[in-house]
């Protein structure tokens, strides 16, 4: 079994969380500049061969598109064009940054890491990949 990797998109830092091999367990990664991430995900599928990506398609609470989904659409695009061996999952990311806090909180992290914004980046994309691992 491959790795399961979730992206956390934005327009500067994209966060990202892997299974472990066996995908049973959702872990945070890495957060990387968002010119990057293409370039980070061939050489990281090189390492450890991926079996699914995961992105988190933002959406309004109305369900309407955000300032970032057409760059997370084209980011979608360019994955399935570069990796068209590795299906390309889409899930909903609404409420993924309030639950990261969240999270962060309960776990105990001091205020100057909650403020962290790659830390939350991180945990956002564990979230999405969770959600993932959980809806299936």
């Amino acid at each position: 079994m491959g790795r399961i990797l979730a992206i956390d998109y934005g327009n500067k830092r994209v966060g990202l969380a892997v299974t472990d091999p066996l995908q049973l367990i959702a872990t945070p990664l890495e957060t990387i500049h968002s010119q990057d991430v293409v370039a980070y995900l061939k050489a990281y599928h090189l390492r450890e061969p991926l079996e699914a990506l995961v992105v988190g398609m933002p959406r309004t609470l109305s369900n309407e598109a955000t300032d970032s989904t057409s760059a997370v659409v084209g980011l979608i695009r360019r994955l399935r064009r570069e990796f068209p061996e590795v299906p390309v999952h889409e899930i909903d990311e609404r409420f993924t940054s309030r639950m990261a806090h969240a999270a962060m909180l309960a776990g105990g992290l001091s205020k100057k890491d909650r403020r962290d914004k790659a830390t939350v980046d991180r945990v956002s994309a564990t979230i999405i990949l969770q959600s993932f691992l959980e809806s299936r």
